[in-house]
Order: structure tokens, then C-alpha cells, then sequence
């Protein structure tokens, strides 16, 4: 499939066309996603990985988009790396090695920097990169038999961009846990411990997720939703002086912004929030 360029992103929303790892579908401000190689467990093979970083690159809140929804086919969200693409590399150079790496620090970059949000829709077994990238979204909700694990130790290998980032939800006792002695955990504990913020029944999880992105949706600006999600972004790691300094710019800069204008005014009219929304 060819690349899509910037100007036609741009222009339109992504749509079924573009794809064929992915399924695509719009609803009114949400974009819904599925992967779509369930024979696989959604494993993440180049074709799909390519694909899902083209999507989060997508310009969306440009065409209307406020949020996106990520699910899964078949029996398991998704069973993480490639493993035969990953054997296919076992005699690459250093070089080969770390371009291959650079692809999947791509998608994990693309989803941690969509700007509108971000929610993964997870059922079954939630493995390895398939967990990194369902924890690179702004929130998971995570079915009630659902199954989360990070492998990569077990096969000798290490979940090195993943542990950029996972810092951002769990605690260091409960990163290490999760990446040093590997064990499946279930919804509960995932929730318990920030690794998913919400548990939906079986059968109910597409409508956990749409009510989710509702509610946030109302209650904030989606300008505000994307400069929020890029200064937490930039603060992570940050001294203390440097993370003030850099909040402070960001606080000037949203006040200006036509969404803070009409939130201040309609909240000074009304007492009220605005329902962003409508």
C-alpha cells in the first residue's frame, strides 16, 4: 500500500481504503479502530505496525476527529511483536537491528503524541508490545476477563521502549514487577495498580468505551485535551525549575487560545461549564 501523504491527511479522515490490517470506522467525532489479523492474535507484523503509526500520525482533530478507540478481533486484543519477524533478524547487524527498532519506537511515539484522545479496548490476552501500545493510549478499559503481560524477558529479550514509558502509569515497584519477574495479571489488579483505568462487562466493552470518550469529551476541550497530553509529555523526567519553566510557557500560551476564551466567558455567564461537546 502506498504511503499517504500530509496533504491528503490533512484533507480527510482516515478511511477503510487506506488500510488493510485495520478496520476503520467514523462516528461522529470518534474514530473507531480495530486490528485485524485475528488468525495471529493481531500480533504486530510490519504491515500492521506500518499502518497503525500512519493513523497516529493522522492530523485528526484537523478533520473533526476528538477521539479514537482501539479494539481488537478475535479472542485476544493482541499477541505483541512478530516473533518470526523477530527470528528473521536474529544474524542482522547492529544497524539492521536498531532501524527495525526505530519502526516500533515510531508507533509507540505516534500514540503517545495523537493529540486527540486516546482509548485502547482491551479483551482477552493483552501481550507484550500488543501492551505496550494498548498502554501508550490516555486511558484502557480493560473487559473483565481480559489478561495483561509483558513477555519480553521470558524469550530473553527486553521491553526497552516500553519501559520509556510505562513510568507515566505504574509506580517503579510495580514497573519492575511487571517487567522482571512476568506473570499474567487480570483486570482488577490492572486497574489496582494504573495499568488500566476502567473494567467493562463482557459483551459491553465497545459501549465502556464510547461512554468513556463522551464523557471526557463534554467535560473538556479538546484544545485543552491536546495541550495537556503534550506538556505531560514534555514534563516527564524534567527538573523541577525546567518543569515549571516549561508549564509556565504552556499556561500563557492556553490562555489565548479561543477555547479557553469562550470556557472562561460562558463559565462567567452561566456559572457553568461549557458542554464542549456540543
Amino acid at each position: 500500500m502506498n504511503p499517504i501523504d500530509r496533504e491528503t491527511q490533512l484533507q480527510r479522515a482516515p478511511h477503510q481504503d487506506d488500510f488493510e490490517h485495520l478496520v476503520v470506522g467514523r462516528e461522529e467525532d470518534l474514530l473507531w479502530v480495530r486490528l485485524d489479523d485475528p488468525k495471529r492474535a493481531n500480533a504486530l507484523s510490519q504491515g500492521m505496525l506500518t499502518e497503525l503509526t500512519t493513523l497516529y500520525s493522522w492530523p485528526l482533530r484537523s478533520v473533526g476527529i476528538r477521539a479514537l478507540l482501539l479494539s481488537g478481533e478475535g479472542k485476544n486484543f493482541s499477541a505483541g511483536a512478530d516473533l518470526a519477524h523477530l527470528r528473521s533478524l536474529s544474524n542482522a547487524s547492529h544497524d539492521e537491528n536498531r532501524q527495525d527498532s526505530q519502526r516500533l519506537r515510531g508507533l509507540f511515539e505516534s500514540v503517545l503524541r495523537q493529540e486527540v484522545l486516546t482509548i485502547a479496548l482491551v479483551h482477552g490476552a493483552c501481550v507484550a508490545g500488543g501492551c505496550g501500545l494498548a498502554t501508550a493510549h490516555d486511558y484502557v478499559v480493560a473487559e473483565e476477563r481480559s489478561r495483561f503481560l509483558y513477555s519480553e524477558v521470558k524469550i530473553g529479550f527486553v521491553a526497552a521502549l516500553v519501559a520509556t514509558y510505562l513510568s507515566l502509569r505504574l509506580r517503579g515497584s510495580h514497573v519492575r514487577e511487571l517487567l522482571l519477574n512476568p506473570r499474567f495479571i487480570d483486570a482488577q489488579e490492572a486497574v489496582e495498580i494504573g495499568l488500566a483505568n476502567r473494567i467493562a462487562a463482557p459483551g459491553e466493552l465497545g459501549e465502556a468505551g464510547r461512554d468513556l470518550a463522551v464523557e471526557v469529551l463534554t467535560n473538556a476541550s479538546s484544545e485543552s485535551i491536546a495541550r495537556t497530553k503534550a506538556l505531560l509529555l514534555d514534563l516527564f523526567g524534567r527538573s523541577l525549575d525546567g518543569a515549571f519553566g516549561q508549564a509556565e510557557e504552556v499556561n500563557a500560551l492556553a490562555r489565548a487560545t479561543d477555547d479557553c476564551k469562550h470556557g472562561v466567558a460562558t463559565f462567567l455567564e452561566t456559572k457553568k461549564a461549557p458542554s464542549w461537546r456540543s
